[in-house]
């Protein structure tokens, strides 16, 4: 991965960790029920027979080749590595790294010092368009 992370200073005028450039995102991208069926840790041996969710390799790999980082963030154990692995190479997907452990059971709530932006996928891909939506968030020391 070739992206340069650029300096960034906090409302002190410290260093602090820096961003990637504005044009290029990080993709977090869930496994079971967004690229492929979902298959249960409970069930390991399906793991390498699941189906694969129509179009999600084409958006995946676009993004990849746009050059976003494309990290898949799973539920799944680290001893589901190598079935995983193997799934996603068979099925011709590209990544930059895998994160296993995610917690089980859903809704996430991210809390970041960073942009987040969240996507529910609902089973089908296709252009991201933008809607306004309620979002919590912590009061602003500005009141």
């Amino acid at each position: 991965m070739d992206v340069k992370l650029e300096p960034h200073l906090d409302a002190n005028g410290k260093n602090a960790s820096p961003l990637l450039p504005e044009h290029i995102k990080n993709y977090l991208i869930d496994i079971d029920g967004t690229i492929c069926e979902d298959v249960p840790n409970e069930e390991p041996e399906r793991m390498l027979t699941c189906a694969e969710i129509p179009n999600a390799k084409e958006y995946v790999n676009k993004w990849y080749d746009e050059g976003h980082i494309i990290t898949f963030f799973t539920s799944r154990l680290e001893e589901h590595r190598t079935y995983t692995e193997q799934w996603l190479k068979e099925h011709g997907f590209k990544w930059h790294g895998i994160i296993f452990g995610k917690p089980r059971g859903g809704n996430y709530h991210w809390i970041d010092d960073r942009t987040v932006k969240a996507t529910k996928f609902l089973g089908t891909y296709g252009a991201f368009v933008k809607e306004m939506r309620e979002i919590e968030v912590f009061p602003s020391n500005d009141v």
